[in-house]
């Protein structure tokens, strides 16, 4: 109902859509206000609806923000630390995605050191993680901008570089802690791996659209691709809830990516696909169109 949407998705929506000073003072007096404002002010029914669909898709985002942030920021920190580590201190399903993320690394780098244009390069890497791109990519002379929404993550991220650098290489990496909304500058490739799940279909577009608009040249993303299969192995995952699984988990279809790419200005050059027992993640490098 509109009594559930969030006061500030409420602003969010009321801003974006232009309508009045006066609704957005009703708005600032509470929900109960909101409620009765279509009615009060004499706004179309149809506006007042798409009003109270845009809050409530404001309203879902932010929780899911929020649950990311928490969780990656606390249990899912150390959870994931010890999955992209040498540490022993995982089960064996853990120990498969770390076996599968480790694969679709491998061949990203394998695509920078095919073209050898690393050295000098700008890259920024999304969703960095504990780094595990990101610093292989400084290894190899290019000048990397990592980012993540966890703040735990860019630490470790940051800890993990300057232990394992030269310190010159080392002062080429930038980290901050940012999401993808706001990314900014302008770089040679931006590369967002194994990130794309935690964002819903709906909002997937502007994700891409937001990784392009930062790429001068390419960009490298991966997903977990929607395919009858890989929808019915989550289906019956979810019927088994256990502790590593504290947030939703986005499946996208190939086509709607290679869409959303072409609409932001690239296509595709070169796709990988890589499958364990329990990580699946669909490769895309594409290039600026010219």
């Amino acid at each position: 109902s509109i009594l559930t949407c969030s006061l500030q998705s409420w602003r969010l929506a009321v801003v974006k859509m232009g309508l009045s000073q006066r609704l957005l003072a009703l708005v600032s007096l509470g929900a109960s206000a909101v409620a009765f404002a279509p009615r009060r002010l004499n706004i179309p029914s149809g506006q007042a609806a798409r009003l109270q669909s845009a809050a409530l898709k404001a309203s879902v985002e932010d929780k899911d923000k929020v649950e990311v942030t928490e969780y990656f920021n606390n249990e899912g920190f150390d959870r994931w630390n010890r999955i992209y580590s040498a540490s022993e201190d995982v089960n064996n399903v853990q120990l498969d995605i770390r076996t599968g993320h480790d694969q679709t690394i491998a061949k990203v780098l394998k695509w920078v050191d095919e073209d050898g244009d690393a050295a000098g390069q700008t890259f920024c890497d999304a969703g960095c993680g504990v780094g595990s791109l990101a610093i292989p990519l400084a290894q190899r002379g290019a000048e990397v901008s990592a980012s993540d929404i966890s703040d735990a993550m860019v630490s470790e991220a940051s800890r993990r570089a300057e232990g394992v650098l030269p310190a010159e290489a080392f002062s080429k990496m930038n980290f901050k802690t940012a999401d993808l909304e706001s990314l900014s500058g302008a770089y040679d490739t931006v590369t967002c791996i194994d990130v794309m799940i935690h964002y819903p279909s709906e909002r997937m577009q502007d994700m891409v659209s937001k990784l392009g608009s930062v790429s001068n040249n390419r960009l490298i993303i991966s997903f977990a691709p929607k395919t009858f299969f890989f929808q019915a192995l989550k289906t019956i995952g979810s019927l088994f809830p256990g502790p590593s699984k504290a947030t939703r988990a986005y499946l996208h279809a190939e086509e709607d990516v290679k869409a959303a790419l072409a609409n932001a200005g690239f296509k595709i050059k070169r796709e990988e696909f890589t499958s364990t027992s329990f990580y699946f993640s669909r490769l895309y490098e594409a290039v600026r169109e010219s």
